[in-house]
């Protein structure tokens, strides 16, 4: 499993990280650090539906995992005074299991959806008209004798999440009312991040130490917090509990985690080593990548390389994926002619 090889860096959540995230999850959007446009806008539209005296329009929050979407959901739900219920769409196998869901809704609830991208076709169908009209349709009994039934339900908000927004019909996009993207962080939101994390773990941590973490966090929060989790570990047995993490600390705790200067793990240097090594950069196709270092496409395509596209260091192109300049310089594998270079880039 990807979460069990890639320990600290994988950015979806492990079994037994729920209670560590849930305590580091801001709860007000004044407490939320980064993401700055998406806050600014949210703001907008959370007092705006409050004047109205209205639920607030339904919400789409897509991008890599990690960045916050399960907590500006639990975020909307705080500023609005609402109940938060929250489920997957995975956990949502038939029709009955998401009209149980929305039965059970009271006026003004937040109802989050993960992944919602994987919900099976038929309960997206009924998810149209309790998005738009606020009513469910039911069909009472089978064959010749079944008739439908429409029940009106109370207004509420759905958040939907999704890393894949590609994927999501165009029926059931349109009908949010607005759409946000999140970005990766930049250093310094993720060391402003990183220092109430330690304040909430109750971890004396050096300003030059939360720098070092912060620069091999991936830019994803979720990232950061279970490194800083595990550095403080090390300090704890090392030095003894309770001493404070130095930078010094810090960084030979992320090598011994096997996390380099650049956030980048054993999977993310061994693609990228195929890549120059065995295909001389590349271009190859995602199944004969994956085949090369023995991975999954879709954890290479959804975990490793969003990370990699972003950083400079990989680059999809029609014939499949090339590793960039900036990639053979950082391995030292020396530079195809620029000509050469910039057609596989094509």
């Amino acid at each position: 499993m990807i979460e069990e090889e890639r320990g600290a860096l994988t950015r979806r959540a492990l079994p037994g990280d729920a209670a560590w995230e849930e305590a580091l999850r801001p709860r007000a959007l004044d407490e939320m650090i980064g993401q700055d446009r998406v806050r600014e806008n949210l703001a907008v539209f959370i007092a705006a539906a409050k004047q109205r005296g209205e639920p607030l329009d339904h919400l789409l929050l897509h991008g890599p995992p990690g960045l916050g979407k399960t907590s500006l959901g639990g975020i909307v739900a705080h500023e609005m005074g609402a109940v938060l219920r929250s489920t997957s769409g995975p956990a949502i196998e038939r029709p009955g299991d998401l009209a149980a869901l929305l039965s059970n809704l009271e006026p003004g609830d937040v109802l989050f959806i993960d992944e919602i991208h994987r919900l099976p076709p038929v309960v997206e169908e009924i998810l149209y008209p309790a998005m738009e009209d606020f009513q469910l349709d039911i069909l009472i009994g089978q064959g010749p004798g079944a008739r439908s039934m429409r029940l009106d339900l109370p207004r509420f908000t759905l958040i939907g999440a999704t890393t894949r927004a590609g994927l999501l019909t165009s029926p059931l996009r349109d009908r949010f009312g607005w759409s946000a993207r999140l970005e990766y962080y930049p250093e310094r939101d993720l060391e402003r991040i990183l220092a109430r994390s330690a304040r909430v773990l109750r971890v004396e941590v050096e300003p030059a130490a939360l720098s070092e973490i912060a620069r091999r966090s991936r830019g994803t929060p979720r990232v950061g917090n279970r490194l800083l989790r595990r550095v403080r570990d090390f300090a704890a047995v090392e030095e003894g509990e309770g001493a404070p993490v130095s930078r010094a600390r810090a960084s030979d705790s992320l090598e011994r985690l096997d996390v380099d200067a650049e956030g980048f793990d054993r999977l993310d240097r061994q693609v990228l080593g195929a890549l120059l090594d065995k295909f001389e950069g590349g271009p190859v196709g995602l199944a004969t990548l994956a085949a090369a270092v023995g991975e999954d496409e879709g954890t290479l395509e959804d975990v490793v390389e969003p990370y990699l596209i972003h950083q400079g260091f990989l680059a999809r192109t029609p014939r499949g994926r090339v590793a960039t300049r900036r990639a053979r310089e950082h391995f030292g594998v020396p530079l195809s002619d620029p000509a050469v270079l910039q057609r596989k880039l094509l």
